[in-house]
């Protein structure tokens, strides 16, 4: 499948799941993996946002980006709760 096409698949799916909970798990490297929870606010043309309310700690809530191509390599998963 050419990249153009697995981009536009990860992009509509992602698009579909706005307002979604999900786990996402952040590949930082050298064996170092961050786990959050949140919600898909919004999907652009090339990145979407995530906003990550931790419940455990007493930080406010975080407005994550992320690129479609981190989803592609793996940089991060998710999963939807």
């Amino acid at each position: 499948m050419e990249q153009q096409s697995i981009l536009n698949k990860v992009r509509s799916s992602i698009r579909q799941q706005c307002g979604s909970r999900v786990v996402i798990q952040l590949d930082r490297g050298r064996n170092k993996v961050d786990i959050q929870e949140g919600v898909i606010q919004k999907a652009y043309p090339s990145v979407f946002t995530v906003l990550v309310d931790d419940e455990r700690d007493e930080n406010p809530p975080q407005l994550l980006s992320f690129s479609y191509t981190d989803v592609i390599t793996k940089d991060i998963r998710m999963k939807l709760c």
